[in-house]
């Protein structure tokens, strides 16, 4: 019983303390490409380039961006941006996704799709060809609303709170694909990047690091250079 009681007064005070600052989670603004979360003034700014239909990000999604914003975004050291490395229409329409609506509720959007693509990118691989007409239409807005449909991103949706209508209209949005997809492109360019997941890590390309096990000793080295400083 004391063990229990000295649990959880520690876990009342580790709360107490918390709420004596801002938590830096809580700020997140859109950007021309992703979207950013964290302090704006964030001595460190660490940029994540993802595909949706990358496993290796998906992983990422479940191991490091819960570690970046409880120990590095939380007390505002670090902002931390999403960006979308784009390789096909599905990575398209996922995005579309993610972005619909309030830039507040994109975390948690980022998270659903990414938690589950165990469950819809086998689709992909055993796709029919009616199902590769559908989603490769020229009318390119009918074409993600059907990789909506068959990769079940309008149910992932709606349990997240959205209407098909409000789904739709993002779907829809031509000048915002087109405006994703330029980001993309230019993005990669502009760095050389070639792969996902990817970092740059205060305005450079963290060479060889793709994952939460290589990229977390490179941000811890970025703060002892400040404590050095």
């Amino acid at each position: 019983m004391k063990i229990l009681k000295a649990v959880l007064l520690a876990g009342m005070l580790v709360l107490t303390g918390a709420n004596n600052r801002p938590d830096w989670n809580a700020t997140i603004v859109e950007t021309d490409g992703g979207h950013r979360i964290g302090n704006p003034d964030a001595e460190h700014k660490l940029t994540e380039y993802v595909s949706y239909t990358c496993s290796h990000c998906a992983d990422f999604a479940r191991q490091g961006d819960p570690a970046l914003k409880l120990a590095y975004i939380h007390d505002g050291r670090f902002s931390v941006e999403i960006r979308h490395l784009l390789r096909d229409p599905i990575d398209l329409t996922a995005a579309m996704m993610t972005n619909c609506g309030d830039p507040k509720k994109f975390p948690l959007n980022h998270n659903a799709i990414m938690y589950s693509q165990g469950d819809w990118l086998p689709i992909a691989q055993r796709a029919t060809q009616a199902q590769i007409n559908r989603w490769t239409n020229p009318d390119h807005a009918a074409a993600r609303r059907a990789i909506a449909s068959d990769f079940g991103f309008y149910k992932l949706m709606e349990a997240r709170g959205y209407r098909i209508t409000d789904l739709d209209r993002c779907l829809n949005d031509d000048t915002k694909a087109q405006a994703l997809a330029t980001a993309s492109s230019d993005h990669a360019m502009l760095f050389g990047i070639r792969g996902t997941p990817s970092f740059v890590l205060d305005g450079k390309l963290l060479d060889g690091a793709h994952s939460w096990q290589a990229l977390q000793p490179r941000l811890d080295a970025a703060l002892k250079g400040n404590a050095a400083q």
